[in-house]
C-alpha cells in the first residue's frame, strides 16, 4: 500500500511540475545576433523581448507571464530549420515563431500546420501566405512583399503625375539574390506590363559588399528609379556606390529592409535624401517612454546600445510583440483568460485579431504601425505602408497617410499561388476550426 501511495504522489507530483511549467506562455525565437545581418536581428529581436519585459513588468497577460528562447541561426536556413526543430517541444510547446528570414520561413512553411505552431512572417515571407484556407498557420502580418511593391509602384507613379505616367520609363528592381530578393517579382512584373514602364532586373550576389558591376549596368540603362530590395552591407554599399555614379538618391526606393539607421549611417552623407518603404511611422510613442521607464531603468533591457531604442528595427520588433500579445489576449477572452494558450489557441487569436485606432491608443502606440485586422481570408491583416526619407540624421515619414497600392491585383495573385500550392500539397481549403 505504501508503494502504490509513493507511485500515486509521484504520479501527483510530476502532473503538478508539468501544470508549473505551463503557467507561462512560450514563444520560440530563431534570431540571429552575429553574421552578416547581425544589427537587422539584434533589434528585432531586442524589440520583441523588451516588449515582452514590459508586458511581464505589467503583471503579464490576464497574469500570463511570457517566456522565450533565442537560438541563433546566423541567417543561415539550415540552422533555422534546425533551432525550430529543437525548439518547438521545448517548455511544453511552442505557441508561435518568427524566423525573420524568408529562406527559414520557406524551410518550415510545412512544418508549422504539422506540429500546430503558428508562424509569423511580419512583412516579409511568402506573400500567398495572406490567404489563410491554405496556409491556417503562417500569418505575413501588416503587409506582404507583394503589398510593399504594388504601393512602391504607386508611390513612384505619384511622384511622376500618376501612375499613367510611368509609361515608357525604366524602372531597375536591383535585388537580394536570394528567395527574399525574388518575392516581388510577379508583381513587379504584372504593374510593368499593365502600365507601360520597363522593368530591369538585376541581382546582387549575398552579402552584396560588390557591386560595381550592378552599376555600371544601371549607368548605362539610364533608369528613371531604382528599386532597392536589399539586406545587410548590401544596402550601404549600393548608396554610396549610387553617389560614386551621380545617381540621385531621391530616385532610389529601398524596401523597408533597406530602410534602418543601420543602412544609412553607414553610407555617410551618401545617403541623405534617399528613401524606402516603411510599415511604422518614425517617432517616439508613449509605449517607447513606458518601456524606457519600467524596463531599461531597472536594469532588463536588451539592447546594449540604448541609442537603438526606438530605431526602425527595435521599433518593428516592438511591432511584434505588441501583435503578438494582442492575439494571445483576444485568445484567451474565448479559451480562458489568464490561462497559457496553445499554439492552436493561438492561431485563432492571430486570425482574429482587431488592432484599431481606439486599441493602438490604449497601448500607447497609436500610428506606430497600420490599424491590422485579419480574417481567415485574410492572414496579413492591413497591406497599408508609408515612405521615409533620410535627412542626414534621422527618418521621416514623408507620406502623412498609410499607402495601399493595388490590392486587386496582388490579390488575384494570392488566389492564384495559393490554389497552386494547395493542388501540389494536396490540401482543400477551409478555414480552420476553432
Amino acid at each position: 500500500m505504501t508503494y502504490v501511495k509513493t507511485i500515486a504522489a509521484a504520479v501527483l507530483l510530476a502532473t503538478a511540475g508539468g501544470a508549473f511549467a505551463n503557467t507561462e506562455q512560450f514563444i520560440a525565437l530563431p534570431s540571429y545576433r552575429v553574421g552578416p545581418y547581425a544589427s537587422g536581428g539584434s533589434g528585432f529581436y531586442g524589440g520583441i523581448i523588451d516588449y515582452f519585459n514590459l508586458v511581464n513588468a505589467n503583471g503579464g497577460i490576464n497574469g500570463v507571464k511570457l517566456s522565450w528562447e533565442e537560438c541563433e541561426t546566423e541567417y543561415n536556413a539550415a540552422r533555422g530549420v534546425e533551432c525550430y526543430e529543437r525548439m518547438k517541444t521545448k517548455n511544453g510547446g511552442a505557441t508561435l515563431v518568427e524566423p525573420l528570414s524568408t529562406g527559414i520561413a520557406y524551410g518550415i512553411l510545412d512544418r508549422v500546420a504539422t506540429d500546430k505552431v503558428p508562424m509569423t512572417t511580419l512583412g516579409y515571407g511568402r506573400s500567398d501566405a495572406a490567404n489563410g484556407k491554405v496556409f491556417p498557420y503562417v500569418f505575413p502580418l501588416i503587409t506582404s512583399y507583394w503589398n510593399q511593391a504594388a504601393a512602391m509602384i504607386k508611390y513612384l507613379g505619384d511622384k511622376s503625375g500618376g501612375v499613367d505616367k510611368l509609361k515608357g520609363k525604366k524602372i531597375v528592381h536591383l535585388y537580394h539574390d536570394s528567395a527574399f530578393g525574388k518575392e516581388p517579382l510577379p508583381v513587379l512584373e504584372a504593374l510593368a506590363k499593365q502600365h507601360g514602364f520597363e522593368l530591369i532586373k538585376i541581382p546582387v550576389a549575398p552579402p552584396g559588399s560588390e557591386q560595381q558591376s550592378q552599376w555600371l549596368q544601371i549607368r548605362q540603362a539610364k533608369p528613371d528609379y531604382v528599386i532597392l530590395w536589399g539586406w545587410g552591407v548590401m544596402n550601404s554599399v549600393a548608396i554610396k556606390t549610387a553617389q560614386r555614379n551621380g545617381f540621385p538618391r531621391d530616385k532610389m526606393l529601398g524596401v523597408w529592409w533597406a530602410g534602418s539607421e543601420d543602412d544609412t549611417v553607414a553610407a555617410g552623407d551618401a545617403a541623405k535624401g534617399y528613401t524606402s518603404m516603411t510599415f511604422n511611422t518614425p517617432g517616439n510613442y508613449p509605449v517607447i517612454d513606458e518601456l524606457k521607464k519600467k524596463v531599461y531603468a531597472a536594469g532588463k533591457g536588451n539592447l546594449s546600445d540604448q541609442a537603438r531604442i526606438g530605431s526602425v528595427y527595435h521599433m518593428r520588433g516592438m511591432t511584434a510583440g505588441i501583435l503578438w500579445t494582442e492575439a494571445i489576449r483576444h485568445a484567451q477572452e474565448k479559451f480562458g483568460k489568464g490561462k497559457p494558450m496553445t499554439g492552436e489557441q493561438v492561431r485563432w487569436g492571430l486570425e482574429n485579431m482587431n488592432i484599431d485606432d481606439a486599441r493602438q491608443k490604449a497601448l500607447g502606440a497609436f500610428g506606430m504601425f497600420p490599424p491590422v485586422k485579419t480574417s481567415c481570408d485574410d492572414h496579413e491583416g492591413s497591406g497599408a505602408v508609408k515612405v521615409q526619407q533620410w535627412d542626414g540624421a534621422k527618418w521621416t515619414a514623408i507620406t502623412p497617410n498609410w499607402i495601399v497600392g493595388d490590392k486587386a491585383l496582388t490579390r488575384k495573385l494570392v488566389e492564384e499561388s495559393s490554389a497552386k500550392y494547395a493542388e501540389e500539397k494536396k490540401i482543400t481549403p477551409a478555414c480552420a476550426k476553432s
